[in-house]
Order: structure tokens, then sequence, then C-alpha cells
């Protein structure tokens, strides 16, 4: 049975799981309670093939391809590759994931329900996640917030409400037209009750989530705003250190969490695996697309 060490303030990590090896039934479910109730699992110092992390990957869920497809793994579009490297001056992946705090794919209807990262070229300086628990943030509003939030429906849509420029929203990549017209308007609610465990978490207040449903624009902003600020306070915060051949997962119906970039000459690389939630949680109406697309 594996030995999990507590991370500070949530979050566990172990060294004693090998992927490369046939996990038994038993042993993944055992995992699996371990990860939820943690937010954060971190399988430290794995040697495993794109194969091997992909096998992984869809114990958890339905692995869901990024819509940035030109940094696909070559043997696995489930597989998006992060990095900094470049190759002929050409970049080898995607180098900006996301320098602030989001939620991902909370631009789907169906949304993630966990991502993992295996780190394959850790930066000397830097490159670390930080992981923020809304849970903890949930639980710690007022009454009178909980009643406020509780009936809104957040709009959400690709890229970060605090960055509108189209050439900017990623760093690494814009979307082309074609991606972009994958992107639909959907809902979620903001006070939502995680699909495995019931305990209600703010979702997505910060990143993708552009307004509520049935407000006024700066009121909603305002208000999402406020949310953010507060869900996003060091106390509620885990900074994630990587080592090389690192595993983590993390529980995206329960955290936010944001890249930390590292100078461009030194390299980073890692392969990112989204899976999804297997039912759809809520979707806008067809109408919020004319007034929110960005």
């Amino acid at each position: 049975m594996a030995a999990y060490k507590s991370l500070s303030p949530f979050g566990v990590e172990t060294w004693d799981i090998d992927l490369s090896r046939d996990l038994p039934a038993a042993d993944f479910a055992a995992l699996e309670r371990t990860f939820y109730a943690n937010q954060v699992l971190a399988l430290r110092a794995q040697e495993i093939t794109a194969a091997q992390f992909a096998a992984f990957a869809r114990r958890i869920g339905p692995p869901q391809p990024h819509v940035i497809d030109q940094f696909h793994h070559p043997e696995d579009p489930g597989i998006l590759v992060l990095s900094n490297v470049k190759e002929n001056g050409r970049p080898t992946g995607l180098q900006d994931a996301g320098s602030y705090f989001h939620t991902d794919y909370s631009y789907l209807a169906v949304p993630a329900r966990a991502t993992t990262l295996y780190s394959r070229v850790v930066p000397r300086i830097g490159g670390d996640t930080l992981f923020a628990n809304q849970l903890a943030a949930y639980d710690d509003l007022s009454d009178a917030m909980k009643r406020r939030i509780d009936p809104l429906l957040a709009i959400h849509h690709y890229g970060n409400r605090h960055d509108l420029d189209e050439a900017s929203r990623t760093a690494a990549s814009a979307l082309n037209a074609q991606q972009q017209a994958k992107m639909p308007i959907v809902t979620h609610r903001i006070a939502r009750p995680h699909p495995v465990t019931g305990r209600k978490a703010l979702y997505a207040v910060s990143g993708s989530s552009f307004g509520i449903v049935g407000m006024p624009d700066d009121e909603a902003r305002d208000l999402l705003d406020e949310l953010a600020a507060h869900s996003t306070q060091p106390k509620y915060q885990l900074r994630f250190r990587y080592g090389v051949g690192d595993v983590v997962v993390w529980d995206n119906a329960a955290l936010l969490h944001s890249a930390t970039l590292t100078d461009p000459g030194d390299a980073r690389t890692l392969w990112r695996i989204t899976v999804l939630e297997p039912v759809q949680d809520a979707a806008a109406a067809q109408g919020l697309a004319a007034s929110h697309t960005g």
C-alpha cells in the first residue's frame, strides 16, 4: 500500500507508485479516493512512455484533446506538449498554458474532471504550478454571499476575461478560425457541487467566466472579481514544485491553478492530459453567444 506525505496546505505526494507497471484495480481505487480527498496528487519520479501516461489518465476519465492541436503529442492527440524549447526557430510546445488563475476546460459544456502533468524537463529555477483551493474558499464565504451566489450561472468562453485581445489571450498560440469555431458559449454554476464528493466549491470564478446569466455585465464582473480575489488569497494556495519524472494530478472541480513562467533559455517540457467528467453539467442558451463573444 502506498504511503502518502502531505503537502501544505493541501495535496499529497508519494514515491511508492510506479506507473510503468499495471496498477491493480483495488490499488487504483485507493489512489482515486486519496486524490479526491486531497485535490492534488503527486506521483514522484516516474519513468513512463506516452502510451503509459495516456493509459493512466484514461483510468481517471475520458481524455479531451486540447483545441490547440498543433502541439498535440505525435503518439497521442490526448497529450498536449507544454514547452519553451524551440527547434529550428519553431516552438515544440505551448509555452504558456495559462499564467493566470483558471480552471481547465471550464469553457466546455462538459468540464474537466482532472488534469495530469508529466514533467519531462525541469528548469533550474521556477516553473512551479500554483493551486488555489476552491472548496475552502467557498466554505469561508459569509452565509449571505452563499445565498446570493447559490442560484447563479456564470457564462464561460475560451480565454481570460482580463485580457480580451485575441492576439495575447494565449501567449504561445492564438486560436485560428477553425479552433475558435469549436469554442462554444456555456454556463456553469458558480457554487458548484463537486461531481464526486458533493461538496460545494467556487467554480472557475477566475479565468474563463465572463459574465453571469441575467445580470448586467459590469455588476457580474464586479462580483466575479470579488470572488476571484477572495478565492486566490495566499492562505488557499499551494505552490507545487516539480522534479524530473513527476506526475501530478489535480481536481479541476475543486481548484483554480496558474502556471508560472520561466526564463525562455531555461528549458522546461511537460506532457499534459486533461480528462472530462462523464456527464454534461450545464450549457448556455444559444442566445447568449451573440452578446458574449469577447
